[in-house]
């Protein structure tokens, strides 16, 4: 009789690929509510028995049919448990799903159980009248739960893991927790990669991952502006981690240096929050919040005069290195007003201080470079998805019948999985009796457009 693979809470298909990258087969069972999360399953997962279902309500004795369930593996939501959601007031309905995960353990009895979700659970507990978490009884809810598993003959221990010391280009940290109730040992997996490289190899770079064939457009001709605080954290990231980083990025085959701005509110004003692409990303959620910075450099003569600021700029000549284009250029930080370069004429001015001067002159082992252009542009879908740890052939762009799915389903797939490199990792330590062989990759599957599937 085959042991089952279950796979609870199956979003787009993290834990499940992650699950065959370990073991060499396809969970046999995957469930979610959501029907687009369903459908870039299918099309990664062809062989495992879909449910569309709600959680507590699927009926997963009827499909396990008396079979033995070997592992389970269950990441429920975990929005409402996220110290990201700040002073806002968490949903209930959305708390309660480690429930679930009892539920079905009690009724079906895995082997193994692995759970994902923020580090914040450990802190689950009774809420307010007004939906927030009361101070005094924070993990009581928590506690209730591990012992409501143990009650049903489940040993349990948990971690916080880092992705990224397992070989994933993402620093994403998560709580996972590991409940056996076959004898065996839990096991946790040795880390692969460190931070600083020193007895292990170091973390991978997530500028490995970059399409450098899209460098994006100009953030100085563009037909909308930039709004103003990209203006301000392109600005103050080429501070940090060009003017000021002894070591910036330099783009392979490019004449350029690059980092990357989030799109989230700086901590502290004058700040940029970004990242150098030698780290691997940090947490990707389910709306992009990454943009490329490209800043291209010109090699600066020192025979060249240069002239000031207040003068023209001087005749541009079809040769490189007399000036760079924007070696000296202007950032507005009013409205929606875009930087501009020195050889036009100022902005409207206002009574406050609107206008920062941005004039690098960047030393790269000895050599001295100016900036000739800064190009932006938002990371894309499958940039994110290797990111995440996802193998180059995960299909993200259609479903199983060739339908496109919009570039926001994309992301927000990819945003809500699961790290597929930890859950190979966690169920490769613990379930290696269940291995059969290697992943089989997807066969390419490319979209014409004629809407017909053209298998490569």
């Amino acid at each position: 009789m085959k042991d089952l693979i279950i796979d609870c809470f199956a979003g787009g298909g993290g834990a499940s690929v992650g699950i065959e990258m370990a073991l060499g087969r396809p969970v046999d069972i995957a469930i979610n509510h959501d029907p687009q999360a369903i459908r870039m399953h299918k099309a990664n997962h062809p062989e495992t028995l879909h449910l569309t279902e709600d959680i507590f309500k699927v009926d997963l004795q009827k499909y396990v049919a008396g079979r033995h369930v070997a592992l389970m593996w269950a990441s429920p939501d975990c929005t409402s448990h996220s110290k990201a959601k700040g002073g806002q007031p968490r949903e209930k309905g959305l708390r309660i799903l480690p429930w679930a995960v009892y539920k079905h353990a009690k009724s079906i009895l895995p082997d193994v159980i692995i759970m994902e979700n923020v580090e914040e659970i450990q802190q689950w507990g009774p809420l307010d009248d007004n939906g927030h978490p009361i101070p005094d009884r924070k993990g009581e809810d928590y506690q209730k739960f591990i012992s409501s598993m143990n009650s049903i003959g489940y040993e349990f221990d948990s971690r916080e893991l880092v992705a990224a010391d397992y070989g994933a280009p993402t620093t994403r940290k998560r709580w996972y927790a590991i409940f056996r109730r076959d004898g065996k040992q839990i096991v946790w997996p040795e880390p692969t990669h460190s931070k600083d490289g020193m007895f292990l190899p170091k973390w991978k770079e997530c500028g490995d991952y970059i399409d450098w064939s899209d460098l994006g457009k100009s953030i100085f001709y563009r037909e909308k502006p930039l709004a103003e605080a990209t203006q301000a954290r392109i600005a103050n990231g080429i501070r940090k981690y060009i003017i000021e980083n002894p070591h910036p990025y330099i783009v392979k085959d490019e004449r350029a240096l690059a980092f990357i701005i989030q799109y989230h509110g700086e901590t502290k004003a004058g700040d940029s929050r970004g990242q150098l692409l030698t780290e691997p990303i940090k947490t990707i959620d389910t709306s992009n919040r990454y943009g490329l910075v490209t800043a291209f450099i010109t090699k600066f003569y020192k025979t060249g005069i240069g002239h000031g600021c207040d003068e023209p700029l001087h005749t541009i000549t079809t040769s490189p290195g007399h000036f760079g284009l924007i070696s000296a250029f202007l950032i507005k930080y009013y409205g929606n007003g875009c930087g501009q370069t020195l050889d036009s004429p100022l902005g409207t001015i206002t009574t406050k201080d609107r206008f920062g001067l941005v004039n690098v002159l960047i030393d790269i082992d000895g050599e001295k470079y100016i900036i000739s252009d800064i190009f932006l542009r938002m990371l894309n879908a499958e940039e994110l998805k290797l990111m995440q740890g996802f193998p180059e052939d995960y299909i993200i762009t259609h479903d199983l019948y060739g339908k496109i799915y919009p570039v926001k389903e994309r992301v927000a797939r990819i945003g809500n999985s699961v790290v597929p490199v930890m859950a190979q990792a966690l169920v490769s330590a613990n379930c290696p009796y269940l291995r059969v062989g290697d992943r089989t990759p997807n066969c390419r599957i490319n979209v014409e457009q004629t809407g017909q599937l053209k298998f490569a």
